[in-house]
C-alpha cells in the first residue's frame, strides 16, 4: 500500500508520523525496548501532546531477531496468530550490550543495533556486516483518509540485492519492483493474485524477513521507494522477524524452525497420480478403462484421484458417493486397491445448501455465521453454500469424522481444494478477527484434514493435495499450483510459482501436467510430462478433457513411460531429498540460487532448477525443442546420455521428446533404485551408487532411506589420485558402485565381499559396515 506521493509528498488524505528520535532504550525481559518519538524532543515542553511508538526486540531462536512495533496497545487481541515455535529459554543464546552510541541485541550470528543518537535508526548486522536496517522515519504510524490506522516499516535494500519468495507467485521470480498483497485469492496462475500468500521474503544477501501477521500485509518491494522493502498493515501494531543465514538454505532452515518443518510425505505419493479430471463424464467403467489402459501400456501408476463429481452435483461437500454413477463405491475402491493403487478424492470446506452436512452444521453451530446472527451464505461456487468454522473444535471433529468414514472405505488421501474465498463479514466461534482469518483459514482447514489422515492411517502416511496456504502450511504437504492454461507460458509461470513457494519454506510441490484449462497440443503435453515427472510430485489432471497420455498421441505414451520409470529409479535419491526437506526445511525443487548462492548468474534463473542438491533440470518451453540454460562451474554429466557438459557458461540445445537437459552435478554419488515400476519399494535392496566426476582430493556422499525416512544405508567415496575408497554402513544388502565412463580394464578392488563384474564394483554379504578400495590403474 502506498502512502507517499513521490519522494517528498504524502498522498492526499494520509498523515504519516514516523519515528525520529529515541526517548529511551531499556533492557528488559531478555530483549530491548525503545520508546520513539515522532517529533524531535529538544526539551520537556516538547513532550506534551505528542506520541510515542514502542519498538520491542527479542530473540525467539538462535539467528532470529523479532521486532514488535506498537502505537496504541489497548486493543483487544482477537487472533488468529501463527503457531510459532520459540525457544524455551532465549537467554541461552541472546546477549545484550550497550555503548555510548547504540544498544545491541545479539542472537547467534545476528545482531540488532538501536541508535541512541539524535536521529533514530536501527540496523541488523552479521558480525560487522550490515545486512539491512530501518532508517529515520521508516517506522511509522499512518492515519488514513477516514481515520483508519496503519503501521508501517521500511527495510533497506543494498545495490544489486534481489528479493524472492512471498509465496507461490506467478509474476516475475525476482520480486523487486512489485507490489505484493498478502491476500489469498482464486485467481489462477496467469495473474498477480496467488493461492498461497506467505508474508516471508528471502534476499540474495542471505537473510529473510517474516511478517508475523496472518491478515492483509501489503508490501512495496523496491517499488514505492526503490531502495526499500516497505510492509504495512491496518491497525496499531506490527510484528516481524529477521532471519539470518548466512546461506539461503540456512535462512529457510531457521525460518521453518520457527514456523514448522514440512512433514515427510509417504513414498507412494511420489509416484504418478491420474485424475478423472473436473467436468468430464466418468463412472467406474471409465475409471477402470483408464487404470487398465495405463497397465496395458506399461505405464506405472500409483494413485487414482476422483475429482468433484464423485459427489452429486449441488451437494458439494457432502462426502457421499453419487449412487447414480458409483452404486458400489466400497467395492470399486477395493478393486482399485487390488490393482496396487492408492485412492484420493476431492473435498473442500464449502457446504452447499443441498448437502446433508448443511442441516447438521447449522443445527450444531459448526458453520460460519454473520456478525448479527444467521449463517453466512453465498451462491458463488455452490448454491446457498456455507463454510465450516474450523475455529470450533467440535466442528473440526465433525468434519474429520466424515473423512474417517471415507478412509474406512479405502480412501488414502484428500485433495483439499479451495480455501481462498473466505469472507471478512463473518463471525467465528472463537471470536477471531475475520480479516486475519481470511488467509489463516486454510491453515486450519488443511491441518484438520492432514491430522485426520495421520490419526487414521498412521504417522508418515498422510498426504493431501492442497491448493491454498499461508505461513506454516508447509507442515501439511503436498501443495499444487492451481488452475493453469494448457500452453508453454502457463507451464513457465507455474515453475516460477513453485520456485517462489520453495523459497517460502514449502518442501513439496506439484502442478497439473498438460495444464488445467483447455486441452494442450501434443507437443505441449509431452514437454509438460517431462517437467511434471521431474517435480517432487506428479499429477495428470485437467478441466474439460481427459489427461490419459493416449488421448494425445502414441509418443505421449512413450514419454510418460520413459520419465515415470526414470522417476521410480531415482526414488532412493528423491526420498533422501524429501527427508532433507523434512529435516532441514530446504525444498525438493530448488531455485538455482539455493545451491549456488555465490554465483551471480544463478540469482535470476527461473526456467531451470535443481531437483535436490545434485540434479539440474531445464524444462523445455518450445515446440521446436530449443532450450537455453545455464550450467554452473564444474564438469557436469547428462544423466540421460552420459555426455560430459562443461560448466560456467550458458548452453543452447535442441531436444526430442524423450530428452531434456538433466545434468548430474560434479562430485556426486547418486543412489539409483533397482525397481522402476513403483515408488514404495525397498530402496536399499540392489541399489546402484553411481559416481560422477569425482575430483582428486574430493569426496561424495549418498544416503538411502527406508520408507519411514530413517537412514537405511549411508555411503561415501573419496578420491586420492587413482585410488577410490568406498565406505558404506547400514543395511548389508547387495549394492554396486558404478563410475561414469566405466571402470578401466586394469582396475582392481580389495575389501570383504567386494568384486569386479560387468564394469562395476559389486558388494554383497558385507554385514553392516564395509570399506572397499578401488585402484583405477595398475
Amino acid at each position: 500500500m502506498k502512502f507517499t506521493d513521490g519522494n517528498w509528498l504524502v498522498r492526499e488524505g494520509f498523515a504519516i508520523d514516523g519515528a525520529v528520535q529515541a526517548h529511551e532504550i531499556v533492557s528488559e525481559d531478555g530483549g530491548l525496548t525503545a520508546y520513539l518519538s515522532t517529533t524531535p524532543l529538544p526539551g520537556r515542553g516538547a513532550m506534551i501532546n505528542t506520541q510515542l511508538l514502542t519498538v520491542r526486540a527479542h530473540a525467539p531462536r538462535e539467528g532470529i531477531i523479532g521486532v514488535s512495533i506498537s502505537h496504541f496497545e489497548g486493543g483487544r487481541e482477537r487472533g488468529p496468530r501463527f503457531e510459532l515455535s520459540r525457544a524455551a529459554s532465549p537467554d541461552s543464546f541472546a546477549a545484550i550490550r550497550e555503548t555510548d552510541d547504540y544498544a545491541e541485541l545479539t542472537s547467534g550470528s545476528l545482531s540488532l543495533r538501536m541508535s541512541k543518537g539524535p536521529q533514530w535508526s536501527m540496523a541488523f548486522y552479521r558480525g560487522e556486516e550490515r545486512l539491512t536496517g530501518s532508517a529515520f522515519k521508516s517506522i511509522a504510524h499512518v492515519t488514513g483518509p477516514d481515520g483508519e490506522p496503519y503501521t508501517r516499516e521500511e527495510l533497506d535494500l543494498t545495490v544489486g540485492e534481489s528479493v524472492y519468495g512471498l509465496g507461490e507467485r506467478f509474476t516475475s521470480f525476482v520480486k523487486n519492483g512489485q507490489i505484493v498483497d498478502i491476500w489469498n485469492k482464486d485467481g489462477g496462475t496467469s495473474s498477480e493474485q496467488a493461492y498461497k500468500n506467505i508474508p516471508f521474503y528471502l534476499t540474495s544477501r542471505g537473510y529473510g524477513v517474516f511478517v508475523d501477521e496472518p491478515g492483509a500485509v501489503s508490501l512495496e518491494v523496491a517499488s514505492e521507494k526503490v531502495k526499500k522493502v516497505q510492509f504495512s498493515l491496518p491497525g496499531e501494531t506490527l510484528d516481524y522477524y529477521v532471519v539470518d543465514g548466512p546461506t539461503p538454505k540456512e535462512v529457510l532452515g531457521r525460518y521453518t524452525d520457527l514456523t514448522g518443518k514440512p512433514a515427510l510425505p509417504p513414498a507412494w505419493s511420489f509416484g504418478l497420480w491420474l485424475s478423472t479430471s473436473f467436468t468430464t463424464e466418468y463412472d467406474e467403467a471409465t475409471v477402470t478403462s483408464f487404470v487398465d489402459g495405463m497397465a496395458e501400456r506399461d505405464l506405472p501408476l500409483s494413485v487414482f484421484h476422483f475429482d468433484c463429481f464423485w459427489m452429486k452435483e449441488f451437494h458439494w461437500t457432502d462426502f457421499k458417493w453419487d449412487e447414480r454413477v458409483f452404486p458400489d463405491p466400497a467395492g470399486m475402491l477395493k478393486r482399485l486397491k487390488d490393482k496396487g493403487l492408492r485412492v484420493c478424492v476431492w473435498i473442500n470446506p464449502y457446504i452447499g445448501q443441498r448437502s446433508r452436512l448443511f442441516r447438521e452444521g447449522k443445527e450444531r453451530g459448526y458453520l460460519l455465521r454473520k456478525p448479527g446472527g444467521g449463517l453466512w451464505q453465498t451462491n458463488l461456487w455452490q448454491p446457498g453454500m456455507a463454510l465450516v468454522d474450523f475455529t470450533n473444535p467440535d466442528a473440526c471433529a465433525w468434519y474429520a469424522g466424515y473423512l474417517d468414514e471415507l478412509m474406512d472405505m479405502g480412501v488414502d488421501s484428500f485433495k483439499t481444494d479451495f480455501g481462498e474465498r473466505i469472507p471478512t463479514d463473518a463471525a467465528y466461534h472463537d471470536g477471531s478477527d475475520p480479516q486475519g482469518m481470511h488467509n489463516y483459514y486454510t491453515f486450519l482447514y488443511n491441518k484438520v484434514v492432514f491430522e485426520a489422515i495421520e490419526r487414521k492411517l498412521g504417522q508418515g502416511e498422510a498426504a493431501v493435495f492442497a491448493r491454498s496456504a499461508t505461513a506454516g502450511g508447509q507442515q501439511f504437504p503436498v501443495h499444487w499450483g492451481g488452475d493453469c492454461y494448457a500452453d508453454y507460458e502457463s507451464m513457465a509461470e507455474s515453475l516460477r510459482g513453485g520456485l517462489s513457494l520453495g523459497l517460502s519454506g514449502f518442501g513439496f510441490w506439484s502442478h497439473d501436467i498438460g495444464g488445467f484449462e483447455n486441452t494442450a497440443p501434443a507437443h505441449v503435453f509431452k514437454r509438460w510430462l517431462q517437467f511434471g515427472l521431474l517435480s517432487t510430485h506428479s499429477r495428470l489432471h485437467g478441466s474439460t478433457s481427459y489427461r490419459v497420455p493416449w488421448a494425445y498421441d502414441e509418443e505421449s505414451v512413450e514419454v510418460t513411460r520413459t520419465f515415470t520409470r526414470l522417476k521410480m529409479k531415482l526414488m532412493p535419491y528423491l526420498y533422501d531429498t524429501a527427508a532433507e526437506a523434512h529435516e532441514q526445511g530446504v525444498p525438493g525443487m530448488r531455485a538455482m540460487l539455493l545451491e549456488f548462492p555465490d554465483d551471480p548468474a544463478a540469482e535470476t534463473l527461473d526456467r531451470q532448477y535443481m531437483l535436490g542438491r545434485s540434479l539440474l533440470v531445464a524444462p523445455i518451453f518450445t515446440e521446436s525443442g530449443d532450450v537455453a540454460y545455464y550450467v554452473p562451474e564444474g564438469e557436469w554429466t547428462s544423466l540421460l546420455t552420459g555426455e560430459t557438459v562443461p560448466g560456467g557458461r550458458w548452453r543452447k540445445e535442441r531436444h526430442g521428446f524423450l530428452s531434456l537437459p538433466l545434468l548430474v552435478r560434479p562430485n556426486t554419488l547418486l543412489a539409483l533404485g533397482a525397481e522402476d515400476g513403483r515408488p514404495d519399494y525397498d530402496h536399499a535392496d540392489g541399489v546402484e551408487l553411481a559416481l560422477y566426476a569425482l575430483e582428486d582430493g574430493a569426496s561424495a556422499e549418498a544416503a538411502v532411506r527406508d520408507l519411514k525416512g530413517a537412514p537405511q544405508l549411508t555411503a561415501s567415496v573419496s578420491r586420492s589420485g587413482g585410488t577410490l575408497t568406498l565406505h558404506v554402513s547400514g543395511a548389508g544388502k547387495p549394492l554396486r558402485l558404478t563410475l561414469h565412463g566405466g571402470l578401466p580394464a586394469a582396475a582392481s578392488v580389495t575389501g570383504a565381499g567386494a568384486r569386479l563384474e560387468d564394469g562395476a564394483v559389486w558388494l554383497s554379504g558385507w554385514g553392516g559396515e564395509a570399506t572397499v578400495t578401488v585402484e583405477l590403474q595398475a
